[in-house]
């Protein structure tokens, strides 16, 4: 099973499950000639990985991307770069109870309709987060010739539960700025907040539930008049990629919802120059109009829901036997996987960037 997403000049095609032998990605369109630092784009992928900060499952994979074609001598070659990344740690034993039996909050029941029952359940198959692993690879690949560009990309956790972070400063934002969150081990502009965060999430764990949150992500050094109007605007296709994302189920650019609540003289960005570059005072529509980049930071939010997998006792059905049941979770999950969910955002947001590009 593979899905796959197609921009122009520059397609992504993702596959495997997540108890199969392996996960990949093959992005086609990539010029030849970009160099890629392929240890920065392990950083990257090791930003998605488990931590042992109680909060993340404690499934051990190492995620080490084996490239099949496309790069040679530290540069792409112009041809499909094709990556495939071992699953080396499943226990698929712990889906044994659940072969027929729907998990509340799963795309188990909607799959199998779909595939006609052939679907790969275990660990949610080609529905898992695990599948976010390859589509980093892609992303932090596309990271690197962004910045090659002078374009920079960055996330941090903006809430979990009811604890909020800082926002970005979304007119004067630096790439520095991003970087700074980067490579912090807990992605958040106020490091204060640690500690409250990992409570909301440890009070979750202890309930046998989970929690979910948001997160704010940004793109800065994107010139005026990129993207285009209607169905094939910067945000029509951050938004596609994003919404590829296992448990995302909402996103909002620069305001947002806000904008609802606001009066027109409040919502405006007023323009200002200073005889060379053309800004705004304010960037409530979140660096893009009409679809176009106007030169501002990009800014988006995005919304995630709790880890459906949990260990209380849920009311569903089996689907084969057409009979209510109670099902209790068995295996290793995430208490909160907003974390994990950064970097995979923030590879969202490169890959769209990026096709417009090339």
């Amino acid at each position: 099973m593979s899905s796959s997403l197609n921009f122009g000049n520059l397609s992504v095609s993702i596959f495997g499950e997540s108890h199969g032998n392996g996960i990949g990605v093959v992005i086609d369109g990539l010029p030849g000639g970009y160099e890629i630092d392929f240890e920065k784009v392990l950083d990257f992928i090791a930003r998605r990985a488990p931590k042992k900060d109680g909060i993340s499952t404690r499934r051990n994979e190492k995620d080490f991307p084996e490239i099949m074609s496309g790069y040679l001598n530290g540069k792409t070659t112009g041809t499909p770069l094709c990556a495939v990344i071992k699953n080396t740690d499943q226990h698929s034993k712990d889906y044994g109870n659940i072969q027929t039996v729907a998990r509340p909050g799963h795309a188990d029941y909607t799959g199998a309709v779909r595939y006609n029952g052939a679907n790969d359940i275990r660990g949610g198959g080609h529905f898992s987060g695990r599948i976010t692993a390859p589509l980093v690879f892609a992303g932090a690949v596309c990271g690197q010739i962004l910045e090659q560009q002078g374009i920079h990309s960055g996330a941090h956790i903006l809430n979990i539960g009811n604890v909020f972070d800082e926002r970005y400063d979304s007119v004067n934002l630096t790439a520095e700025a991003l970087e700074e969150v980067k490579v912090k081990e807990f992605p958040l502009i106020n490091s204060s907040k640690e500690e409250k965060i990992k409570e909301e999430v440890k009070k979750a764990s202890e309930k046998l539930d989970s929690i979910g949150g948001c997160i704010e992500c940004a793109v800065t050094g994107l010139k005026a008049g990129v993207g285009s109007p209607m169905f094939d605007g910067i945000e029509n296709r951050i938004s596609q990629i994003v919404f590829g994302i296992p448990a995302v189920k909402g996103i909002e650019f620069g305001a947002g919802f806000a904008f609802s609540d606001m009066y027109g003289s409040e919502a405006n960005d007023e323009f200002i120059t200073d005889g060379e570059n053309i800004r705004t005072v304010t960037n409530n529509n979140g660096g893009i109009l009409g679809g176009i980049s106007n030169g501002m930071p990009i800014v988006f939010t995005v919304a995630v829901k709790p880890t459906p997998s949990i260990a209380r006792p849920q009311k569903t059905v089996d689907y084969v036997k057409m009979e209510n049941t109670v099902l209790e979770i068995k295996g290793r999950h995430d208490a909160c996987i907003v974390p994990r969910a950064v970097p995979v955002v923030e590879a969202a947001a490169n890959i769209a960037i990026l096709s417009f590009l090339i």
